[in-house]
């Protein structure tokens, strides 16, 4: 609870306009996408970076946590008030300030809606290739603090490889810039990379300075679908080791084509026991040549069918099945575990195969899909909370996929970040010298840990 003369101090700062503590509002506020629940004591609504960092120096001066926050949509508790305190919602600071269309940049603040600042793009013939699942609601800021990646990383990177530069209000109340507005800059240590992925632990993002890319001539969809899954796990690699690289190379197993069969032609619902949804883009003539190299890749190895979409439409209805996974995966169970695994592409098949051995082992069910093209598999174990046996199941089940993973030569997070909900698992991959620089490099940036606490790093 925040005393009245703090509560009287956020007011002078943000105004009591852009303030609630009202508990129905406090509500929408201590949630995300893991369903864990942590009601802070306030909700501020900034406008600018200098709000931000008055607020900073307040809670330096009164020792109450502060949690930055996007749409709320990660998937690793990062946006949680865990001990309470002001969430800064950075909702309003929503705008697009300028888009460079002679030196492919553009400025815009962290609450901008991360789809539609690429269609503004589009409009202007540009091009922003991160592009999250949650690309319709989650945030640029959010985007960054994640270090978000999404389909297209397989031929364009992610989050970090498009952010130039960055206004950010430190956990004291510094405001600073980092990074450039060009297109190189080697000025110093980089802080700019510093912050991105960082989990609003470090600073809070207040613009942006984003790389943009030329937006492609044309594109080619194309979906396969496989009666073993091994056949379209060797694919993937078939495909990148032919020295094509796809924008898009997306995997899905028989339990998660299952959940969104509906989205699928008819004729396509049969006996799959795996799918890629597959996309190249570029010059229009040099795609058609992928898309049939391609094609004769998947039916080379076993593909049953290959279907390219003839226009923007048929494309839509697939990437409308692709997206539709993760929510639709309540049929299944009530409840899962969201883990982003990675691994080197050679190693998917591994992955795959290891995954469902565990999953006889437990006696669940555990779905997989995500962005095989860079190895990047999200792993779903569905469970029932309910049923305490089956949520312990889950919970060895998670810890045992780490240890296939990194045995892999793969990491435990590909871009859902650490949060708390991996906090426990943090050292299987990390070395104790390296949790400690990384803690050391908190402590001087927040020497009284009052920015986004309870994250990442375990209680010492």
């Amino acid at each position: 609870m925040l005393s009245q003369n703090i509560a009287k101090e956020l007011n002078n700062i943000a105004g009591k306009e852009n303030i609630t503590t009202s508990r129905e509002d406090l509500i929408c506020y201590s949630y995300d996408a893991t369903n864990q629940k942590f009601l802070p004591d306030a909700v501020v609504f900034p406008k600018s970076a200098e709000e931000i960092s008055l607020i900073l120096k307040l809670a330096n001066k009164d020792a109450f946590p502060v949690i930055p926050r996007g749409a709320g949509s990660g998937f690793s508790g990062g946006s949680l008030p865990v001990e309470g305190g002001v969430v800064v919602s950075l909702e309003r600071m929503n705008k697009i300030l300028k888009i460079d269309t002679d030196n492919l940049v553009a400025i815009v603040e962290p609450g901008v809606v991360t789809g539609d600042f690429q269609e503004e793009a589009e409009k202007l013939g540009l091009f922003y290739p991160p592009d999250p699942s949650s690309l319709k609601f989650c945030t640029i800021g959010g985007n960054i603090a994640e270090c978000a990646g999404g389909p297209r990383a397989v031929k364009y990177g992610v989050t970090k490889d498009y952010v130039l530069g960055l206004e950010v209000v430190l956990p004291t109340g510094e405001i600073v810039n980092t990074g450039v507005q060009t297109a190189k800059g080697v000025v110093g240590y980089d802080l700019t990379k510093l912050m991105v992925g960082s989990e609003g632990t470090l600073g809070i993002v207040t613009k942006a300075v984003l790389k943009l890319l030329p937006l492609p001539e044309a594109t080619k969809t194309m979906f396969a679908v496989f009666s073993d899954m091994r056949d379209a796990a060797n694919t993937v690699s078939k495909i990148i080791s032919s020295k094509i690289i796809p924008s898009t190379l997306e995997f899905m197993d028989k339990e998660s084509i299952g959940c969104v069969a509906g989205y699928l032609p008819p004729d396509l619902s049969g006996s799959i026991d795996a799918a890629l949804l597959i996309e190249v883009d570029g010059d229009k003539d040099l795609i058609e040549k992928e898309a049939l190299l391609i094609r004769g890749i998947c039916m080379e190895n076993s593909a049953t069918d290959v279907r390219i979409a003839g226009n923007r439409q048929e494309a839509k209805a697939l990437w409308q099945a692709r997206r539709a996974i993760s929510p639709s995966m309540a049929k299944l169970k009530p409840n899962k575990i969201n883990e982003d695994i990675v691994v080197p592409r050679s190693k998917i098949p591994d992955a795959i195969m290891g995954t469902r051995d565990i999953a006889r082992k437990y006696n669940i069910i555990i779905a997989n899909f995500g962005h095989a093209g860079d190895g990047n598999i999200h792993v779903n174990v569905m469970i029932d909370k309910s049923n305490s046996g089956e949520f312990e199941r889950g919970k060895k089940a998670v810890e045992e996929i780490f240890r296939l993973v990194l045995s892999l030569g793969g990491t435990i997070s590909g871009e859902h970040g650490i949060g708390t909900a991996k906090m426990p698992y943090l050292s299987m991959e990390l070395s104790p010298a390296a949790i400690d620089v990384m803690r050391r490099i908190k402590q001087v940036l927040d020497p009284k840990g009052i920015l986004n606490p309870g994250k990442i790093f375990p209680r010492s």
